[in-house]
């Protein structure tokens, strides 16, 4: 009965608003966040083997910024390596154990771009396994293909959730010189054919339109020439939110509000290094970037935008260094509780650098807190 009557409340507040000239707004709400380069170096995956069971595990890479991953409804990151099976090696043709994948899971990245100078690194194998690998994970997934008909299917990755439907695109700037074997496909930066699929992305009524793009030059902190030029050719075409990687360090990002001539733009040039052993200046963190979707009545906008950086931590656990991805402005509030003095000034260096550089050169992006 008190349900009944709460029922009726509700109606007649509703219809009061509607005599008084209020109408029923809903808002919907879609979380993204966007991961820089998933490397995997020999150390790494030494690193990983459980010296009980000889098993690998990659749990311990994410888990501390595994908070953010599960908060977002969407987060995307680029592999850039193959799960092609054992021999696992790393650098200059990666393949990682199936694990590493696994750990992305579980620890919240649902969403893996694969299109990277790297891809071929194993071959047509190598390309089938690890697209295999991701399918039995039910990781989503675009920028390689086993062939043309799959191509055909899934270069357009829609993540619909919410009310909200986005799009993603993937692309990479080569394969290192070795070319996909037929009949495999590995996105390649060509500008006739991603205004074609731009063009055809907007048959399905997108909210907005994600490319997610390896590019640039590495170790250099400013995009270049090419990159800009192609991110405005890109805009112009339709994209909505472009997320670049390869440079292995951070390059600005930049956000603009809609205007009369053009439409609301995001971009992260570079989102630097996730993981990886590079340990020189600049090179051993990254950022993960963070935009919130709004959608109600007026339509689709970018209502909040901003980063986090990351640092790769390489503590010792029983006389082994392990990897461990920590927060920056987390371990600062902490005190760097836990962390040895060496890692404490190097990662110091790398969130000044890191600062010194976004807050001069960002437009419209700041640093999001931990919390």
């Amino acid at each position: 009965m008190i349900r009944i009557r709460a029922k009726w409340v509700l109606m007649a507040v509703l219809s009061a608003c509607v005599r008084l000239g209020y109408s029923q707004v809903t808002t919907d709400t879609l979380t993204l966040t966007f991961v820089g380069d998933i490397m995997g170096h020999d150390s790494q995956i030494a690193a990983s083997i459980d010296q009980q069971t000889g098993k690998y595990d990659y749990n311990g890479v994410f888990e501390k910024v595994a908070p953010i991953f599960k908060g977002s409804d969407y987060t995307i990151a680029n592999l850039e390596v193959t799960l092609a099976g054992p021999p696992f090696k790393g650098y200059p043709q990666f393949s990682s154990p199936d694990e590493l994948s696994v750990a992305c899971k579980e620890n919240g990245i649902g969403v893996l771009v694969t299109a990277n100078n790297h891809s071929c690194d194993r071959r047509k194998s190598g390309i089938i396994r690890t697209i295999d690998v991701l399918d039995s994970l039910q990781i989503l997934h675009t920028g390689t293909f086993r062939d043309s008909i799959e191509k055909y299917q899934k270069n357009l990755l829609v993540l619909d959730k919410n009310n909200i439907k986005v799009g993603l695109l993937n692309y990479t700037y080569g394969t290192n010189g070795i070319p996909a074997p037929a009949p495999t496909i590995v996105n390649i930066i060509d500008s006739t054919q991603m205004a074609k699929d731009i063009d055809a992305s907007k048959r399905l009524e997108l909210d907005k339109l994600i490319v997610f793009i390896h590019w640039g030059k590495e170790y250099e902190s400013h995009p270049t020439a090419d990159q800009v030029k192609l991110a405005d050719y890109l805009f112009n075409k339709g994209a909505d939110i472009i997320i670049g990687s390869h440079p292995h360090v951070i390059q600005r990002m930049e956000y603009y509000e809609q205007t009369e001539d053009t439409s609301e733009r995001f971009i992260a040039y570079s989102l630097g290094n996730f993981v990886s052993n590079q340990r020189k200046r600049k090179r051993d963190g990254g950022a993960l970037a963070g935009i919130t979707l709004v959608k109600d009545e007026q339509g689709t906008r970018i209502d909040k935008s901003g980063y986090h950086l990351i640092w790769v931590n390489k503590p010792r656990v029983a006389g082994r260094s392990k990897f461990q991805v920590v927060a920056g402005s987390e371990y600062e509030k902490n005190q760097f509780d836990s962390m040895d003095s060496t890692s404490v000034e190097q990662m110091k260096v790398f969130l000044k650098d890191s600062r010194e550089l976004l807050n001069k050169e960002n437009v419209g992006v700041g640093e999001f807190d931990f919390e």
